[in-house]
């Protein structure tokens, strides 16, 4: 069994979820920088950051140990909404999503320092926002500064009647999802490695 587990994020939202089902982590923001280089969606695409925000901290790890690497995603007919570079750009975006169906993906990827070994996890969860007027995603933006979301907005924060509803995990859209991460965690703590 693998040592400690860490999660390579500084994303508050995430390390909530953790301690709200009582894992016991530890955060290591993961160094690896972004490059968005398609706004075009793919399962590949998004697991490879995942993957790269985890591999950037393996590697600076001595112990043996299971990071948690993580990225969420946004997507509106098959469009990526990354997060908005200004209030402007939030705005734009949150009127693409009004009184329509998008996706929330998150992937995971988990990384057994000592074995090498990694898995990976995608998860969809369909959002429809409701019909809102500019001056009411203003004051969210004005409010709740969501600049630092996927899509301009954190389902969490939103105010009530915001949401016309949802399907699948909210704490995928939240972020993680830790019914994935605890399968995810059984499978590579009690999986032998494999021999060459």
């Amino acid at each position: 069994m693998a040592g400690k587990i860490i999660l390579a994020s500084s994303s508050p939202r995430r390390a909530d979820i953790l301690k709200e089902h009582k894992l016991e982590f530890e955060i290591m923001p993961s160094p690896y920088k972004e490059e968005h280089t398609t706004t075009v969606f793919s399962f590949d695409y998004i697991e490879k950051i995942a993957y790269n925000k985890a591999k950037a901290v393996a590697e600076l790890v001595k112990e043996p140990a299971i990071i948690i690497g993580a990225d969420t995603m946004v997507v509106l007919d098959g469009e990526i909404l990354g997060k908005p570079k200004d209030e402007d750009d939030a705005l734009k975006m949150l009127k693409r999503l009004v009184a329509c169906a998008h996706k929330v993906i998150t992937s995971i990827v988990l990384i057994d320092t000592g074995t090498g070994r990694y898995l990976k996890s995608s998860t969809t969860s369909r959002v429809i926002f409701s019909d809102l007027k500019d001056s009411q995603l203003r004051s969210y933006i004005r409010n709740f500064k969501p600049l630092d979301k996927a899509g301009a907005y954190g389902i969490q924060e939103m105010p009530q009647g915001f949401i016309m509803s949802y399907s699948g995990d909210m704490e995928n859209i939240m972020g993680l999802s830790y019914r994935v991460l605890e399968k995810m965690l059984e499978v590579i703590q009690t999986e032998k490695p494999q021999k060459n």
